[in-house]
């Protein structure tokens, strides 16, 4: 076993399951899978294949990080559930980083977005604005867009921020969704069938 610290990281916030298993700073092992659904059945299968390829076992872990979003919300629910479980049954923190956390560290810019449904983004301006928010970048180049990165570059650095945060001690609230809008999802319109009187 080695003798850094292990943190499995994982994504299901969009169209994929992706996970890495880092030892320090050092990448043990990862995989990432594009999918549209079926991400419930396939993210544990997923990580304990990672675990196996970096030759460790779930009791081994240090901690836990997790992908909240903004992005798909089913698969925010998922990451985040299993997040939060794996931590209960083992007894290690999880930890939750946004994807502007990750863009911001990767592209070391402060100024962040996240491509949203019909050619908007999520923007977050940590010196600016204290949540973000949905809107049209028109291009700024000011700007890091998260799809400037592939999900195996998102996912190494939700590990890693996932591990600074553990050894700091800090910020180790249980991982919870990211939700930047409501969810499309309506409730169903229908009225309310009418009991008849036997009268």
């Amino acid at each position: 076993m080695p003798s850094e610290p292990l943190v499995l990281g994982f994504d299901t916030s969009a169209a994929h399951c992706a996970a890495a298993l880092l030892s320090g700073p050092r990448v043990l092992a990862i995989r990432h899978e594009e999918m549209t659904r079926g991400q419930a059945e396939r993210l544990v299968p997923l990580l304990e294949e990672v675990l196996a390829e970096g030759e460790t076992d779930w009791p081994d872990l240090s901690g836990i990080g997790v992908g909240v979003g903004p992005g798909n919300f089913t698969g925010i629910r998922i990451g985040v559930s299993t997040a939060r479980g794996l931590s209960m049954g083992l007894g290690i923190p999880a930890v939750g980083v946004s994807l502007f956390e990750t863009t911001q560290d990767l592209a070391q810019w402060a100024q962040t977005a996240v491509p949203a449904p019909r050619d908007q983004v999520y923007y977050f301006d940590p010196d600016k604005m204290q949540s973000p928010i949905l809107t049209h970048l028109d291009g700024d180049p000011a700007v890091a867009l998260s799809s400037s990165f592939s999900a195996t570059d998102h996912v190494c650095c939700i590990a890693r921020l996932a591990l600074a945060r553990i050894a700091r001690g800090a910020d180790l609230a249980p991982p919870a969704p990211l939700y930047v809008k409501p969810a499309d999802a309506a409730p169903a319109r229908d009225l309310p069938p009418v009991i008849l009187d036997d009268a």
